[in-house]
């Protein structure tokens, strides 16, 4: 039976995009095993952590080990490869030991190369250090969308070729509960209102996004956004306190999914992302979406989205007014948005990336 390895850092950092991203992948795998599509009697799977995880996810196939006595980026780059030995080693969340070379990476972005002041020194250099070391080294390369795909091949001076793209899935959010409760906390309910959801970074473009809600004083919507900033990592921004702005920072999975549910449209301006799921998220929950005609987004949303100029707020409002003025737009968008959101699913990403993993096992 061959043993492939995957790096559980992942399980003691919170729960964000990348780490989303590692559960989805990790359950799907073990749906598959549990399916014989990966034959159990062949193949096995373990999960090696560092001794402060903070969660062991339900799964039935798949062993999780903590192992090792150091933790965060030593852990991951003097512990888990001797852990790991020569076999195959699947990393899901971008960091992964540069000393190893039998290794399957997936690097979501390449935003410390494109968007360098956003971050931390210290947190720039390291990763633009292991980034492209690791586009040299690693056996598979493996992101998100075929820009995050031309950007690492730009930055980190490698064949496209040797970069493979697996999409995320989204279909995990069918089984989460809105919690309409939300809507009264926040003082929502009945109210008409624009829906933003990411992180604080610059790239988010929330600063726009809030001056083109200004200019857009003959309709009744209001901005909610949901968000919040790592300071370790983020250099601070500021968003200054304006009327029809309302900031939720802690919101969890079912009152997020409320939210997407309740929205007039999701606006999603951010002029840089490697796949950009929010809006993903928002067309599940048939919320029509404007999203910036940057980067990975219109290979993303496809057909089923609005999309304006990141950088002029005044192109901003005149999408979310033009759904404002036509109820059947916002309808087809509605529609568009489902069967686009259906196309990515975990089995899908799982089945991708376990192709990827056998080719190192052959």
């Amino acid at each position: 039976m061959q043993n492939i390895i995957i790096n559980g850092r992942f399980l003691s950092q919170a729960v964000t995009g990348v780490q989303r991203y590692a559960l989805g992948v990790v359950k799907a795998l073990d749906d598959l095993l549990d399916s014989g599509v990966i034959d159990p009697g062949l193949y096995s799977f373990t999960l090696l952590a560092p001794k402060d995880i903070r969660y062991r996810p339900d799964l039935r196939h798949i062993d999780i080990e903590v192992v090792g006595r150091l933790k965060g980026h030593l852990w991951e780059q003097v512990e888990l490869p001797l852990y790991a030995g020569k076999r195959v080693l699947v990393n899901l969340c971008t960091p992964a030991p540069l000393i190893k070379r039998n290794q399957v990476v997936m690097i979501h972005d390449a935003a410390t190369y494109a968007c360098p002041d956003e971050f931390s020194t210290a947190f720039r250099t390291w990763y633009k250090i292991m980034l492209y070391g690791l586009c040299k080294r690693a056996a598979k390369v493996v992101t998100v969308s075929n820009f995050s795909k031309k950007e690492l091949a730009h930055y980190c001076k490698t064949d496209e070729t040797n970069i493979h793209v697996v999409y995320p899935g989204i279909d995990h959010f069918n089984q989460t509960q809105a919690d309409e409760s939300v809507l009264q906390k926040y003082d929502l309910s009945g109210k008409k209102f624009v829906l933003a959801v990411s992180s604080l970074s610059p790239r988010k473009n929330f600063l726009r996004l809030v001056d083109a809600i200004a200019t857009l004083g003959d309709t009744d919507l209001d901005l909610v956004v949901v968000g919040g900033s790592n300071h370790k990592v983020f250099n601070r921004i500021g968003l200054e306190s304006r009327n029809r702005v309302k900031w939720l920072s802690s919101i969890n999975d079912k009152e997020l999914k409320a939210l997407y549910g309740s929205a007039y449209c999701f606006a999603f301006p951010s002029w840089y992302e490697g796949f950009g799921l929010p809006p993903i998220e928002a067309m599940l929950c048939g919320c029509p979406v404007v999203a910036a005609n940057r980067a990975s987004l219109p290979e993303v949303c496809g057909e089923a989205a609005l999309y304006c100029d990141p950088y002029d707020p005044q192109d901003i409002a005149g999408k979310i007014r033009l759904l404002w003025n036509n109820a059947s737009l916002r309808d087809d968008l509605q529609a568009r948005g489902l069967a686009r959101a259906s196309v990515f699913t975990w089995e899908k990403c799982a089945q991708d990336m376990w192709f990827i993993i056998r080719q190192l096992l052959s």
